[in-house]
């Protein structure tokens, strides 16, 4: 199955139904905290990884995250940024027009943006921790870039499959991608028949029940 349709697949899912399909298979992946922090869209795509810490020398140095949106050359990237400080931004309304402008889905961040405004009036996608004012200059250090980082208490590695929305921001690993999007399909057919079910009048006690979603994974025809 090709990339593209792979995330053409997940784009129709929602975090809630990737968040339980990871919960049947016994994987992390699923964050808490992690919001859109304008009514922005949903983002799907793969993993640009980014570590950033605390700066601890004084010598010039290109911005933090601009060397990686600098390389990017395909239009499924989300890049995701780990290491942000309490209330010291890690994104801004500049390198939202680079990323923009390279194609770039969408930013994750574990940690805080400042000026939204900027990331909104052009449409780019933000999801983080919150909002500030205070500038990353001379306190944030990029670390590395392209390697597995630790986001939200979940382990991302490079090109791993992202999603964000309304309801937070949930990874999945490479090498499951094709098995959780499967699953996920046949939760939302599911999820989908037992909403029909209630509305129809059956007790939603009955439709509920745990037998209903262990049918999920036992019946991989569904």
């Amino acid at each position: 199955m090709t990339e593209r349709s792979l995330l053409d697949r997940l784009a129709t899912l929602d975090t809630n139904t990737v968040s339980d399909a990871l919960d049947f298979l016994g994987l992390a992946g699923a964050t808490v905290g992690i919001q859109p922090l304008w009514d922005c869209p949903k983002i799907v795509g793969r993993a640009s990884t980014i570590q950033l810490g605390p700066r601890t020398e004084a010598k010039t140095a290109a911005h933090i995250i601009t060397p990686v949106i600098a390389e990017i050359d395909t239009d499924d990237r989300v890049l995701v940024i780990a290491g942000g400080l309490d209330g010291i931004s890690c994104w801004g309304d500049i390198i939202a027009n680079a990323a923009q402008y390279k194609r770039v889905r969408g930013s994750v961040i574990d940690g805080v943006s400042r000026d939204i405004e900027g990331s909104e009036s052009i449409g780019y996608p933000v999801y983080g921790r919150g909002i500030t004012m205070i500038s990353a200059r001379n306190r944030v250090a990029q670390l590395s870039a392209g390697e597995a980082v630790r986001f939200a208490g979940v382990t991302v590695s490079e090109d791993d499959y992202v999603i964000a929305d309304r309801c937070g921001t949930v990874f999945v690993p490479a090498s499951r991608i094709e098995e959780v999007v499967e699953l996920g399909e046949r939760i939302a057919r599911r999820q989908d028949a037992m909403v029909q079910a209630v509305r129809a009048g059956r007790s939603v006690a009955e439709v509920m029940h745990d037998k209903e979603f262990d049918a999920i994974k036992e019946n991989k025809a569904q």
